[in-house]
């Protein structure tokens, strides 16, 4: 019997939608993406509805947090900025009684190209704790983006954060070269100084199949990595099933 990987892999699908709005066509459907990548062994599914929905929109995150009523054991993952649209994403889909396991602050601005640093903390402070506390409110537990720093963890934690998602660009940059070993220590440091704070720890951001393995060996219990653009790249060339089941082995 194959081995579930510790580290669960939250398949993000907003590169599937952003193909499908090139056309009015419906295709590829995200819904149809998510069933394959669930029953290949996915343990989630993530979205990141942005204000302009250039990519998922409002409709396709009610289906696909529809679709997980009959994954009970998987995770639906929001992602964006919580004072955006992400909130109120949420509250319509807890008054319809449908799942949101985690939500994803991510502090994006409303037209940026993709999510490239974390919170800022203290400075951050004031404006967070209100919103960390409505997701909480609402029954969903709270992972705060943050770049992989130590200092700020035990703030993080005192926000009432749930967890961290570690912004892993710098270590995709360094990856093959003399400053990997560098990255992935200054990465084990902040996922050991979440830890210590009591936070549990995500990853994500240009993981892929050459580096996620020795990323995973090196920082300690990592919860889970949220994966899009590598991983929807890697689908159109080997199909959903296969494509999961690679990146489930890079975490065994």
């Amino acid at each position: 019997m194959t081995t579930a990987p510790r580290t669960h892999l939250s398949v993000n699908l907003n590169k599937v939608a952003l193909v499908r709005n090139t056309r009015h066509l419906g295709i590829p459907s995200v819904t149809r993406a998510a069933t394959l990548c669930l029953e290949a062994g996915a343990a989630g599914i993530t979205v990141h509805p942005r204000p302009d929905a250039r990519h998922i929109r409002g409709h396709d995150v009610l289906v696909l947090s529809a679709l997980l009523q009959q994954w009970p054991d998987r995770e639906f993952n929001v992602e964006g900025n919580p004072f955006h649209n992400l909130l109120d994403c949420v509250r319509d889909l807890r008054a319809r009684g449908l799942p949101v396991h985690q939500v994803t602050f991510v502090p994006d601005g409303e037209g940026q190209f993709t999510s490239d640093h974390g919170w800022t903390l203290p400075q951050d402070v004031t404006r967070l704790q209100p919103v960390i506390a409505q997701a909480h409110d609402l029954g969903v537990r709270v992972s705060l983006f943050m770049d992989a720093e130590t200092g700020p963890m035990a703030l993080a934690k005192a926000l009432g954060a749930d967890r961290v998602e570690l912004y892993t660009e710098p270590y995709a940059a360094a990856w093959g070269t003399p400053q990997q070993a560098g990255q992935l220590a200054r990465f084990a440091a902040a996922a050991r100084a979440a830890l210590d704070a009591g936070l549990q720890v995500n990853a994500g951001h240009d993981l892929n199949l050459h580096n996620l393995a020795s990323f995973v060996r090196a920082v300690p219990d990592v919860a889970e990595v949220s994966i899009g653009h590598a991983l929807i790249a890697d689908a159109l060339e080997l199909g959903y099933t296969a494509t999961v089941q690679a990146y489930l082995q890079c975490l065994r």
